[in-house]
């Protein structure tokens, strides 16, 4: 028995048999990498390059784009004269420069005017300021019991630091200045020489445009330019009657109040609050209380009022009016897309953004696909009609309104429609 236990202790356990490792891979098929990998990082970051590049001189451009595009509704705004001027035998070149001359012409004679009108106030404020001074000191010194002196006054201001302050930073400004005026020149040269290019060889323009694309494209790209042409058109219709609104409404006010230069001063306002896109309502409204501030003080007040009161109503009576029957749109669009034009191309984008929107919104129009909407449902009859009748038919119940829609749908589905009339007729016959 002894025997036996030592005997099954000496005996190893069963163990399974050792299996064979498989064979270790080559270390270079192991390090071997894939073969699209190489290419694949190659056009990952040529597609990186492609991108900042483009977006490098998208941001470098970005000034000329806007310029072109300025440029272009501008020569959508005097299509038709030119038009109308090559219909009677003119050429196209030659109706496009009188046109331009005659804005260039219209432009330079009211700054002229208006430079000489301003330059002659200003001279009679700064001959004037003496006694307007003298009346305030003895307006303060009569309700406050102070006893200053314009003397006093005078040396204080010319003697003080912000003054010195002042004129130091102003004539360290002056080439900021001038680098900016020199800037706007060239830029309006700019938009001018494009806007004339674009004028003058539209017709040019549009075939060298279809000429690339199929005929089924080719008349949507005359009825988008077209469409362009009539809103950009109606817009500054809009815009020119509402200047002149506006010129006569502030001619009257200045002509009551006794306002020098009235008729100039209506033109400017006129023409800068409708065509100066965020600011111009500021500058547009500055000037007169400026010339009236050298008759009256309480005169620059009276004008102040007015211009608000006439800009609320112009805001949400009249240009809503106005915007919806010339362009076409409604006004809460026209007050979205000025909104949304000055978030991105600021001034600029508010002075195009009611023509540009109303392009895209007639143009779509043309190709959205517009179904007869089922209004309120008629007031039920007393009894069940089985009569079918018009859409003016009195006493048609919920069943035979159902059925309509039913029969317009199947109508809709084309070649489905012999199938369903004939299932209808095997389940009638039924």
């Amino acid at each position: 028995m002894a025997t036996t236990d030592e005997t099954a202790r000496d005996t190893p356990a069963h163990t399974p048999p050792p299996t064979t490792p498989p064979p270790p891979r080559p270390a270079e098929a192991r390090a071997r990498m894939p073969r699209w990998l190489p290419r694949a990082v190659v056009l990952v970051l040529g597609l990186y390059a492609c991108f900042q590049l483009g977006s490098w001189a998208f941001h470098q451009l970005v000034g000329l784009l806007i310029n072109i595009l300025i440029a272009f509704f501008l020569a959508l705004a005097v299509e038709p004269a030119v038009s109308r001027m090559a219909a009677r035998g003119m050429r196209r070149g030659v109706a496009t420069l009188l046109v331009f001359l005659g804005v260039v012409a219209f432009g330079v004679g009211f700054v002229v005017m208006l430079g000489s009108m301003l330059a002659g106030q200003i001279s009679q404020m700064i001959d004037d300021f003496p006694q307007y001074l003298d009346s305030v000191i003895s307006w303060t010194n009569g309700h406050f019991h102070t006893s200053l002196s314009r003397l006093q006054i005078q040396d204080s201001l010319l003697h003080s630091d912000w003054l010195q302050r002042y004129v130091q930073n102003s004539a360290s400004g002056v080439l900021d200045v001038s680098t900016t005026v020199l800037g706007g020149l060239f830029r309006l040269l700019t938009v001018f020489l494009f806007s004339f290019y674009f004028a003058a060889d539209g017709p040019r323009l549009r075939h060298a445009l279809c000429s690339v694309l199929p005929p089924a494209r080719q008349a949507e790209v005359l009825r988008a330019w077209e469409i362009a042409v009539d809103k950009t058109g109606g817009y500054l219709y809009s815009r020119g009657l509402m200047a002149l609104i506006s010129g006569v409404a502030h001619y009257v006010l200045l002509q009551i109040l006794g306002i020098p230069y009235a008729p100039v001063l209506g033109v400017w306002v006129g023409l800068i609050s409708q065509f100066v896109p965020t600011i111009g309502t500021y500058l547009a409204g500055a000037l007169p209380m400026l010339v009236a501030f050298t008759v009256n003080p309480w005169y620059a007040l009276w004008v102040l009022a007015f211009v608000v009161v006439y800009q609320q109503f112009e805001n949400y009576l009249l240009q809503p009016k106005l915007t919806s029957r010339t362009v076409d749109i409604h006004p809460a669009v026209a007050f979205g897309s000025v909104i949304a034009g000055t978030a991105l191309l600021g001034a600029v984008g508010a002075l195009i953004a009611i023509p540009a929107v109303a392009t895209l919104q007639a143009f779509l129009g043309t190709y959205v696909r517009r179904y007869d909407v089922v209004g309120d449902l008629p007031a039920p009859a007393r009894g069940r009609s089985r009569t079918r009748g018009g859409p003016e038919s009195a006493g048609r119940g919920r069943g035979e309104l159902l059925r309509r829609i039913a029969r317009r749908a199947q109508r809709g589905r084309g070649d489905g429609t012999g199938d369903g009339g004939a299932s209808r007729s095997d389940g009638r016959s039924d």
